[in-house]
Parts: structure tokens; sequence; C-alpha cells
């Protein structure tokens, strides 16, 4: 059976149990860094100077993305070997079990030193089971979908980040007013313990789509299909990496730590940058499927370009808007900028993930994802609240716009891929 002729409820199924278990995910993950500078900071690395303690919790959230290339090998080797829907099966587990095992763990003055260590744990557990889930979802819509509408289709495991955001936002957003004291004795933990429920029907959901037809007709298996990407396709992977990594800078920065810095320095209340994140996520939601069915007409490149371009130079008015502390201007510059930013995040895994032959598509796409992932999510908190400290807000948008021109030049070396036949190989 071609692409082409694939019945319409197979690709429904698809779609939509790689939307639903890449929306927990992304909950699950996302909530870490949210609770990083409202909770975590006080109650399990707690320090007399808020900028510090507020480092070190940042460096525990950096700690959870060591973790997924590890994971993005383990899962993209299995994934290629044994199949798709195994794999993310298989991540939204483990990182369900993770999360809700949060929710339940004392806090550092129940145990001391054990709490942040326990906490750090779980999070690289979160960071392992999320190496291979969005690049997973997107090969099982991208494999399932019509040359034409790949584009589209994948868009809407990238959206369902932004989904999965908007859902801890509004978990977050429920307990955040309660009185302060009973919110760091329980409330932070309720949307933790969420994940439990979310998670029983992420898998009902994801456990009916049917298992990859490029996977089922690839011609070649591999023994060893991250060596294999390694060894043929370096430069790819390197690309690869260059093309996400002003993606996950702006990002993070724009969840973690610009919501730390509003709080933290501009004494703002918390609901501000929690709305503000909403709001954001909505346009992503909205723009998201219009800006992968416009690369499936013009091209991925061009929108990746385009989008790396206009948030570079946004990047400066951005944190002019944070400045002023005026509520309306902090969500009309957050509506801004995750507006520019799903031009290049809507089509950039797909094109990520085409830039590979089928046999190593898994490995290849997670491996140059969470390495990108890693030296600009990861790290992009940590830098940030590094350089406010050591110079000044202008840093922090200088350092996101050099991220983003980064990944300018990193997609202008990659071939446009919306015309590949990505079964023919």
């Amino acid at each position: 059976m071609t692409v082409e002729s694939r019945p319409g409820p197979a690709l429904l199924r698809v779609t939509i149990g790689s939307f639903a278990g890449t929306v927990i995910e992304q909950y699950d993950f996302l909530l870490y860094g949210f609770m990083t500078a409202l909770v975590f900071n006080t109650l399990f690395f707690p320090s007399s100077d808020p900028t510090v303690g507020t480092l070190v919790a940042f460096a525990g959230f950096a700690i959870g993305f060591v973790a997924r290339p590890v994971g993005a090998i383990v899962a993209g080797h299995y994934g290629d070997r044994i199949g798709r829907k195994s794999m993310l099966v298989m991540t939204l587990l483990v990182a369900g079990l993770a999360t809700t095992a949060m929710g339940l763990l004392p806090t550092y003055d129940s145990i001391g030193i054990w709490a942040p260590v326990l906490l750090i744990t779980l999070r690289i557990v979160q960071g392992f089971s999320y190496g291979g889930e969005v690049t997973g979802a997107v090969l099982m819509t991208t494999e399932f979908a019509p040359r034409h509408r790949r584009g589209y289709v994948g868009s809407f495991v990238p959206t369902a980040g932004p989904a999965g955001l908007l859902l801890a936002t509004v978990a977050i957003m429920a307990v955040a007013g309660m009185d302060r004291a009973d919110f760091l004795s329980y409330g932070w933990r309720i949307p933790f313990l969420l994940s439990a429920v979310l998670v029983l029907v992420g898998l009902a959901v994801r456990a009916t789509a049917p298992e990859s037809p490029a996977f089922v007709g690839a011609r070649t298996r591999h023994s060893a299909p991250v060596l294999e990407v390694f060894r043929r396709h370096t430069r790819t992977v390197l690309l690869g990496v260059g093309t996400g990594f002003g993606f996950y800078v702006i990002f993070y920065v724009l969840l973690v730590f610009a919501g730390s810095y509003l709080t933290v320095q501009l004494k703002l209340p918390a609901q501000v940058p929690l709305i503000a994140v909403a709001i954001g996520s909505v346009v992503v939601i909205v723009l998201g499927p219009l800006c992968g069915r416009l690369s499936d007409r013009f091209g991925r490149r061009p929108l990746i370009v385009t989008g790396s371009a206009v948030s570079a130079l946004f990047s400066f008015g951005f944190f002019a808007l944070l400045g002023t502390g005026s509520t309306a201007l902090i969500h009309l510059g957050y509506a801004l900028a995750f507006g520019f930013m799903t031009i290049m995040y809507s089509p950039l895994i797909t094109f990520i993930a085409e830039q590979f032959p089928t046999a190593v598509r898994f490995s290849g796409a997670s491996v140059a994802g969470q390495i990108g992932a890693v030296l600009g999510g990861g790290l992009a908190p940590l830098i940030a609240t590094a350089l406010l400290t050591a110079v000044g807000i202008q840093a922090v948008a200088a350092y996101v716009c050099a991220s983003l021109l980064v990944s300018l030049a990193c997609a202008l070396a990659l071939k446009e891929t919306n015309r590949t036949d990505i079964l023919a190989e």
C-alpha cells in the first residue's frame, strides 16, 4: 500500500496518538521547568540568597537535558530495530511514573540532602524518556502521511508541545492562587500527581495506533543504527544540532528564565509570566498547523530561516517589553515571541527527520535533536541568569539573538526536503 492510498482512519489514529502522548510528555517535562523558580529553589535547593537558590535549581533543570541524548540513543536504536510504536509507549510510561513520583517526594526540611538527590534522579529519568519521544511521534505521523501533507500532519506533534505547556500552565495556575503556606505544603504536588491520570489516558490512545509503514517496509536493518548515523551522516547530525540549537535557547529562555526574571528581579506576581506563557502557547497552537501547511507548499527551510531571522531581531525588543513592567506589554511580548518562534518551530523536527534514510531515521533525528536540546535548552536558563547577573539583560538578548543566527546558518546548509519521498529507499 502506498502512502498516497493509505486509508484516512489509520492516519487519524496515528496523529491523535502521537499528539496526545506528546502533550502528556511535554506536560511532565515542562512542569519541572515551571516549578524550578516557584517551588524547587525554596523547598529542595534552599539558600539565603534567592539568586543562588535559583541558579542551583536551574542547574538541576539542566541535568534533565543531559539524559536526553542517552534516551535518544536508546530509543533511536530500538525504534530503528524493532519499531516506532513500542518506543513511544515505553517513553510515555516512564515519564509518567517519574513525574508522579516527584509529587510524592519529601522536601529538604524532611530528609535533607536526599531531597534534591531524589528530585534530580527523577529529572534524569524524565530526560531519558523524553529523549526519543518527540522524534518518534513525528516519525509515526510523517511516515504515515502523504508526501504533500507531511509538514501539515507532522506539525501536530510540535503543536502538542505548547498544548502540554498550556495544560501545565493551567494546572499550576489552579494551585498558585492558594495561600502561600498551603501551596508550599501540598498545593504544588497536585499537578505532578495529575500526571498519573493523564498517562493512563495517553497509553490507551497510543496503544491503538498501528506501526509506521516506512519502518515495516524498510529494506535495511542495521545492527547498530546510531553507529551507522555517525559513520555515514556526521555532517547531517551536526547541522541538525545547529538548526535546533537556537529554537531550544529561545524556547527555554521564554519558558524558564523570563519567568524567573519577572518574579525574582522585577518582583511581579507569578500569575504574570504564567498567563503570558499560556497566551504564547495558544498562539503556537493556532499558528503551528498553518506553518506546517506552508512548509508543504514553500519548503521547510524557508520557514525555519525566516522564523530564526525574525526571532533574532525581536529578541532585544522582547526584553525591552519585559523591562517596562507593564502586564499588557509583557503579554504582548510573549505573544509576538511565541508567534515568531512558531514559524521555525512548526517544520523543524520534520525537516531534521527527513534528512535521514528510514533505516536510521529515528536514531539520526533523535540524536541531532537532543544534542541540540542539551546545548541550547538545557543550559539556556543557567547561562541567561549568569549573563544577567554579570552584565545585564541586554547580554541575555544578545545571547538569544546569536543562538538563532546559528540555527539560520545551519538550516541553509541542509537540503530542502518537502518534496522528498521518504519511503523510496
